[in-house]
């Protein structure tokens, strides 16, 4: 069971460099290519991937959660599980394909026909990867995924950024997009070194492909939930209203989406571990909750307070029209931390189908928000996004916990000490800003904002709230998982 604590500690530690490594790179793509490309270069491949990217949800099937959350998994297993996810990786992609031409029709925009057929052979590339990276994941080998992630990163926005440099326009949005999951599958193939055999009948894939259908199920109707407000925009008020506010959309979410990556990555496999011992299984799982909420209140905080400068300095002047789209969205970043680890929790204990109920549940009230939103433009949208988001948060939260190791009332403590410290801090620093804003020029007042949130909200979680012994803790742990390949070498 130590053993287990050292790899969770150090596969965590891990994940979080990478995702901070993934998030400078995404950030820097975004800002270099937000100042060589338009808004209606970004809008042509939004308007493509929230209609074809539906189909990335059944990429897998779900079969790689499905072998993750396996106590044991044979080779037949595996290599049967390779081939169904090929097989299905080759039939979305010669859907995409073959639906290029509704996708020109229903935007009326022909430049939409080539786009779709590109992005296509994402989904191919994608499945060749997925059980080479579910069988390092169930073996824990965070830090081999954490480097293959950076390198796949890496590669997407060198390719992207040099084609927007020599003037390709959206095809280098394209061509990023189908590098990263090309690279990943072939750092994957590079450090597993297995090799899938012929498949088999009869040996207990059925009960995974169940497993994996409804988590599948469940993914899709998040995913058409999520996006719709996209698709909408884009019917209704054009390319340059879905780029800017997929722009902004986009950079709201990379922080959230980096986090939630690396915590959930770790906690999935984790939990599915320990699903038998629900002592520790709670216990784990809060303090996982209880980090990620730590660092998402801040950047909540921040993005709302400080939404013309980052706009400013991580776009440029020619998307100002996106800064109250992105204020408006900035909720969502904590609505997602408080939710998305519901899933971990549901899906490491095999409850599927009670996570397909609540998204079914969710779907109708969110896009019901959308169409009352969408005669004011993206403005409207983003409110009602957001609204929506923040008032489900405690009844999703209450329907998932029930029956389980982990009360509401859990799930209110955690998220009362980092939700109070970062108000108290956004306060101070909104009273702060009329003093010192007029004063600086963009980057120096976003930096100096940022430094003030943090400050007073560490100050305040680990001294008012008293969680400064927690957080220690935290980082004792990673400073002994370090120690453990040193040691081991050392006694070898």
């Amino acid at each position: 069971m130590k053993d287990l604590k050292q790899r969770v500690v150090r596969g965590g530690f891990a994940k979080f460099c990478s995702q901070g490594a993934t998030f400078v790179i995404r950030m820097g793509s975004l800002m270099i290519m937000a100042r060589l490309l338009d808004p209606a270069d970004f809008g042509l491949v939004g308007m493509v991937t929230a209609v074809t990217g539906v189909f990335s949800v059944f990429r897998d099937f779900g079969l790689s959660a499905a072998a993750v959350q396996r106590t044991t998994i044979t080779k037949e297993q595996a290599s049967t599980l390779f081939w169904i996810n090929l097989l299905v990786g080759a039939i979305l992609g010669l859907l995409v394909v073959a639906m290029a031409p509704f996708v020109v029709r229903f935007y009326r925009e022909p430049r939409l026909l080539g786009v779709t057929m590109a992005l296509a052979s994402a989904f191919l590339f994608n499945a060749a990867g997925v059980q080479q990276s579910a069988t390092l994941e169930r073996q824990m080998r965070f830090t081999t995924l954490s480097a293959i992630d950076v390198v796949s990163w890496l590669s997407s926005a060198t390719v992207g950024i040099s084609m927007a440099a020599h003037g390709f326009g959206y095809w280098s949005l394209v061509a990023s997009t189908t590098v990263t999951p090309l690279v990943y599958t072939i750092c994957a193939w590079l450090t597993t070194g297995w090799v899938p055999g012929r498949p088999h009948r009869g040996v207990g894939i059925r009960s995974m492909m169940r497993f994996g259908g409804t988590l599948t199920l469940n993914g899709l109707v998040m995913y058409i939930t999520t996006n719709f407000d996209k698709v909408l925009l884009g019917r209704f008020w054009g390319a340059d209203s879905v780029g800017i506010y997929g722009r902004a959309y986009q950079l709201i979410n990379i922080p959230n989406d980096n986090l939630n990556s690396a915590a959930g990555g770790v906690a999935f496999a984790t939990l599915s571990r320990l699903k038998d011992d629900p002592s520790r299984f709670r216990s784990y799982f809060l303090k996982g909750y209880a980090l990620l909420l730590s660092m998402t209140v801040p950047i909540t905080m921040a993005c709302a307070l400080l939404a013309g400068d980052m706009i400013s300095v991580f776009l440029g002047t020619k998307w100002t029209s996106a800064i109250i789209i992105f204020r408006l969205l900035a909720p969502t970043t904590l609505a997602f931390a408080i939710i998305n680890p519901m899933g971990w929790l549901l899906i490491s204990l095999g409850m599927v189908a009670r996570g397909l109920k609540m998204s079914l549940a969710l779907a109708p009230v969110m896009i019901g928000s959308y169409a009352l939103g969408l005669p004011y433009g993206p403005r409207g949208v983003a409110l009602a996004y957001s609204v929506m988001m923040m008032i489900s948060a405690i009844p999703l939260i209450s329907w998932a916990v029930r029956g389980t190791a982990i009360s509401v009332r859990d799930v209110l403590v955690a998220l009362s000490r980092p939700l109070f410290s970062g108000i108290v801090a956004a306060g101070s620093v909104l009273a702060l800003q009329f003093l010192y804003g007029p004063h600086l020029s963009p980057l120096p007042r976003l930096v100096l904002g940022v430094a003030l949130v943090l400050a007073l909200y560490l100050g305040m979680l680990f001294y008012v709230m008293r969680q400064k012994e927690f957080y220690l803790e935290v980082l004792r742990g990673f400073r002994s998982s370090a120690r453990v390949p040193n040691e081991v070498a050392a006694s070898a």
